[in-house]
């Protein structure tokens, strides 16, 4: 019973964003986005510990002062992600070409004219929402994507809802079917974007991230080796103003030798490295409020 009305509580708050959010003034959304964070930032609940550990991490020498300037920033940013995400459906189309720069936007665009199908991976940086939007508005091509399957059931079908609006074809993450439908939206020349810093199988690949190990999905790569696909993995982060800037990094290509394990690790470490270029550039507005690395993981289960 208890689980029952904790989840109809956090489907009527995200319902109460979504309905309340979207109609404030854009400038009211920001200082309300900001307001919250500094709340939950005040608190020091687990949330905001763990993003300042794994801040850590990526900024070594950092001051604990540094840290928890750092980690307010990134709870400022991750709540800017939210406020902006439950006014996306109501923001006009022509907006997200001007609101989106996007460096080396050219290697998207060849990638996706050569009809080889493309694969973009991104980590939580920023708004990922957002870029899609950007994709499917600026770009004119619609994709699929993956997403997490959340509790309540309620809940996930809102995320789902509130993306395919925004022109997005969304697979639940749990079970088998979501590779092989993503493999031929991609032999049919598709574009599929992933978030994929975080491994949700507990199968992924070890990487070698910020200096320790880390485990990241082997989607992207595997979907690369199989299909044909081009690998572009893509970083975001936020400027002063209210724009929102990112970068396409050079194709991922599959290595002529080895095996496939072999080739799936060494295209999975290229794509963390890349990762960890634009992360390390705006620590800020990596929305990484969970275990990531492995000997985390392991002190959680002892």
């Amino acid at each position: 019973m208890a689980g029952t009305l904790r989840d109809k509580l956090v489907d009527g708050l995200y319902g109460l964003g979504w309905a309340g959010v979207k109609k404030l003034p854009e400038p009211a959304a920001v200082a309300l986005g900001r307001r919250i964070a500094d709340y939950a930032w005040k608190r020091r609940g687990k949330s905001v510990l763990r993003l300042e550990s794994n801040l850590a991490r990526v900024v070594p020498d950092a001051s604990p002062e540094r840290l928890r300037a750092l980690s307010q920033a990134g709870m400022r940013s991750y709540m800017r992600y939210w406020m902006e995400s439950f006014r996306l459906p109501t923001m006009e189309t022509s907006r997200f070409g001007q609101d989106v720069l996007m460096k080396d936007e050219h290697i998207l665009r060849e990638a996706l004219a050569s009809g080889r199908g493309v694969v973009v991976a991104l980590p939580h940086l920023a708004n990922w929402d957002l870029a899609g939007a950007w994709a499917v508005g600026h770009l004119g091509v619609p994709f699929t994507t993956v997403a997490e399957r959340l509790k309540p059931e309620s809940l996930f079908d809102r995320f789902v809802a509130y993306r395919e609006s925004l022109g997005m074809e969304v697979l639940p993450h749990t079970g088998g079917a979501a590779f092989g439908t993503l493999a031929r939206r991609l032999r049919s020349g598709g574009l599929v974007c992933l978030v994929a810093d975080r491994d949700l199988s507990a199968s992924g690949v070890e990487v070698d991230f910020f200096g320790s190990t880390a485990r990241m999905p082997a989607g992207p790569a595997l979907l690369a080796q199989q299909t044909g696909a081009v690998l572009l993995p893509a970083t975001l982060y936020y400027g002063d103003t209210p724009r929102m800037y990112g970068r396409i990094h050079p194709e991922v290509t599959v290595p002529q030798a080895g095996t496939r394990a072999e080739k799936t690790t060494a295209m999975t470490q290229a794509v963390a490295d890349a990762f960890a270029s634009g992360i390390s550039e705006h620590p800020e507005d990596w929305h990484m409020l969970q275990r990531l690395w492995l000997d985390d993981l392991e002190e959680r289960a002892q």
